[in-house]
């Protein structure tokens, strides 16, 4: 395991993304586990998804009272990204603003350049210019678009992306990599394989699925129900991304004198994919016992299966090694588990009787 060479307290840490789900949630964790910790959000609140989720997430973090700055601002606006790091000693960056979605990546690419690399660059070139202890910034499981072996490595090869957004986090991965090299910067890229939990996005299936089977409408259960996801919870991917905020990528120079790259990536997974037909049946049962659907419920009188849509694969499978060996972590959330809190949270949230 590694040793932390990163100490959190009393530092400033600037969380972009902060008003997202996993982004959120990492700045109440912070809150809680770590003593005079100064945290600056910023985040767009793009209408990509319903914004009163966001407002209600930034709501429960001004509720803790903490030292907590928030901009409403892109971080595709370089002048703003800079006047944050000017007018603040950031020590630590954890970079989650990004545009979502791979489906939505067809329809609205531009969303993903200005955000994921124009927005990218301008956080890579302040931690260039600032002391910077640590980049951590998000990656996704679908760099490894339509890999055939699995379960998925962080050494296997991710050169052949299905979508654009895949290729913009892969992009991030190739940028931060040349600033790691070029100056010295030690970050962290991470692999987030399907996130959920309560509160998380309306775009991802589990959310989806529940707002249209309650409203009565069939849902469509993609490539005929065998698809398979390594779904994650959201706590633990908030605990794996802690732990590595307090890990930087150790410098060292090679043997012509120059900098070897103090740069690491990691996959957060669960390790053990479902069926997507298990996982539904499993929110269903879920659905039911938080008396968001009622108890006779007629599911198979509501599901369709329809063939892959564009964009998407068949398996997301990741390989937790390596983060295990690091870090002594591995995700355990079952997916019943946290489809219950899920469904506990959207009965309480939409006022479900």
């Amino acid at each position: 395991m590694l040793q932390y060479n990163v100490n959190l307290e009393g530092k400033t840490v600037l969380v972009t993304g902060a008003a997202g789900f996993i982004g959120s949630n990492l700045v109440k964790r912070l809150f809680h586990d770590v003593k005079n910790i100064k945290i600056i959000g910023i985040d767009s609140i793009t209408d990509y998804y319903d914004v009163n989720i966001k407002y209600e997430r930034l709501k429960e973090i001004e509720s803790l009272n903490r030292d907590w700055i928030f901009i409403h601002a892109s971080i595709a606006d370089k002048d703003t990204v800079e006047k944050i790091f000017t007018n603040n000693n950031v020590s630590i960056v954890v970079n989650l603003a990004a545009q979502a979605g791979v489906r939505y990546s067809i329809t609205n690419p531009d969303a993903y350049i200005q955000s994921n690399l124009i927005g990218f660059y301008n956080i890579l070139e302040a931690c260039r210019h600032h002391e910077v202890e640590h980049l951590v910034y998000a990656s996704s499981s679908s760099v490894y678009g339509s890999n055939k072996k699995v379960p998925y490595s962080t050494a296997d090869k991710v050169d052949n992306p299905v979508s654009l957004y895949a290729a913009t986090k892969k992009s991030n991965e190739l940028m931060a990599h040349a600033y790691s090299k070029l100056y010295n910067i030690s970050s962290t890229g991470l692999r987030f394989f399907t996130v959920y939990g309560p509160a998380g996005r309306p775009d991802m299936a589990y959310f989806g699925f529940t707002n249209q089977l309650r409203e009565g409408k069939t849902i469509q259960i993609f490539n005929y129900g065998n698809c398979k996801r390594d779904f994650t919870y959201v706590d633990d991917i908030v605990e794996g991304v802690v732990r590595i905020m307090q890990h930087a990528p150790e410098k060292h120079n090679g043997e012509d004198g120059l900098p070897i790259p103090p740069y690491k990536i990691y996959n957060i997974g669960n390790n053990s994919p479902e069926n997507l037909l298990d996982f539904v049946t499993i929110l269903q049962e879920e659905l039911i016992r938080a008396g968001v659907l009622p108890k006779d419920y007629d599911f198979d009188a509501h599901k369709e299966l329809v063939p892959m849509q564009p964009g998407d694969v068949p398996v997301t499978y990741a390989d937790t090694t390596h983060l295990e060996q690091d870090f002594d972590f591995k995700p355990s959330t079952s997916l019943r588990e946290g489809l219950r809190k899920f469904a506990g949270w959207y009965a309480k949230y939409y006022g479900v009787q």
